[in-house]
């Protein structure tokens, strides 16, 4: 048995996703499990190195975790030819230069979203990447969580005949941190740190739809700041200059027409914090992050609208639950072993910094409809 050791600069594990999901869950949850199977008696080991501000928050992470590696100086880390792998968790406004820095340094790089705070940044990414030969992916986490893939299983059989539309809804209510502390950092809440639910969100959306249901065609948006003021970590009060909601409709290959609520300043009536629904003209879906509910059209009931009488029947329960039939990891972690896999044996992988970039446009398009009032086609990029 062979052993590979890739060694990874991860950028932004002081964060809560970076830390979360990206380091513990996924690349130390592989290594407590002996490395990734490579096949042939091949094992793969990631070897994280913690880059990042503040060096005692990295020490404090790498001594709990039994990690020995960390710099603060991310221009060294890229020069060091040891290193196999980029990894950004960044804000996202300092995420553009240091993707720029790893791609001249000729790294594999494999960043969240978005990947730029403007198109043509993104577009610029992409195009150095590929110019440079490198493996380049891009964080696509949702359509590996249960309820999706549980989704995909559907539309891949057939079950919903012609499919016609898609609502989600996804959202919490974020506390303005005056009274109760905040769950999400403040700079989410300044436009000029690169905050925003639509530039946040939407990319999101965009290969969710585009995986799922096809190519996004046109949109339209309304985007506002529901909550004007809000107190940082430090207890102080700062204006909320970027939208914490977007209402965007969609329409797509086919003319699926897609309605997405995103909202941090909703409070949730639903069974997860993201669920969408799909109507077709055979049955029906509705996915969460892990479950999915389903109505066929032969055990569709025949509701009658009768607003002088309470509802006699409950909903809810004419809906049918779709079992796992398999056993689901951690999105974020499927994603990371797709990747490694891609740059360890150069297996296929789409998911890439062109995609990103399609999801930079879509959320720069949502602002733009948004603002000026309108339904705007949504191109295709050439890459």
């Amino acid at each position: 048995m062979a052993r590979k050791t890739l060694r990874i600069a991860m950028n932004g594990v002081t964060g809560r996703m970076g830390y979360r999901q990206h380091l513990v869950r996924s690349l130390l949850a592989i290594r407590e499990e002996g490395g990734l199977d490579l096949g042939g008696g091949d094992v793969l080991w990631p070897e994280p190195v913690l880059v990042g501000r503040r060096e005692h928050a990295l020490k404090e992470i790498a001594d709990r975790h039994g990690l020995t590696e960390v710099s603060t100086d991310l221009d060294a880390v890229l020069a060091d030819d040891s290193i196999d792998i980029y990894f950004d968790a960044q804000v996202t406004a300092a995420r553009e230069q240091a993707l720029k820095s790893a791609i001249a340094a000729g790294k594999d790089i494999y960043t969240e979203k978005p990947t730029a705070t403007g198109l043509g940044a993104a577009v610029e990414l992409a195009q150095a990447a590929r110019a440079a030969g490198i493996k380049h992916g891009v964080v696509q986490d949702k359509i590996f969580l249960p309820g999706l893939l549980k989704l995909k299983r559907l539309i891949d059989g057939g079950f919903f005949g012609q499919i016609l539309s898609v609502r989600g809804e996804f959202g919490y209510w974020v506390f303005e941190g005056d009274w109760q502390e905040a769950q999400r950092p403040s700079w989410n809440y300044r436009e000029q740190d690169g905050g925003g639910i639509t530039v946040d969100m939407f990319p999101h959306w965009e290969y969710v739809l585009h995986e799922l249901f096809g190519r996004v065609r046109t949109v339209q948006a309304h985007v506002t700041t529901h909550i004007p003021r809000r107190w940082d970590e430090k207890g102080k009060a700062y204006e909320a200059t970027a939208d914490d909601a977007a209402y965007g409709i969609f329409e797509l290959d086919g003319g699926v027409v897609a309605q997405i609520n995103s909202s941090w300043a909703t409070r949730v009536n639903r069974d997860e914090l993201v669920e969408f629904h799909v109507d077709g003209t055979e049955g029906s879906a509705v996915a969460g992050l892990r479950n999915c509910r389903i109505q066929h059209r032969a055990t569709t009931p025949k509701p009658v609208w009768n607003p002088d009488l309470p509802a006699t029947e409950s909903f809810r329960d004419q809906w049918q639950e779709v079992p796992d039939n398999a056993d689901f990891a951690n999105g974020f972690r499927a994603q990371w072993e797709l990747f490694l896999r891609h740059v360890a044996l150069d297996e296929p992988y789409h998911w890439d910094l062109a995609a990103g970039a399609r999801g930079v446009q879509l959320a720069e398009l949502g602002l733009k409809a948004a603002a000026e009032g309108r339904r705007l086609d949504v191109p295709e990029l050439a890459l």
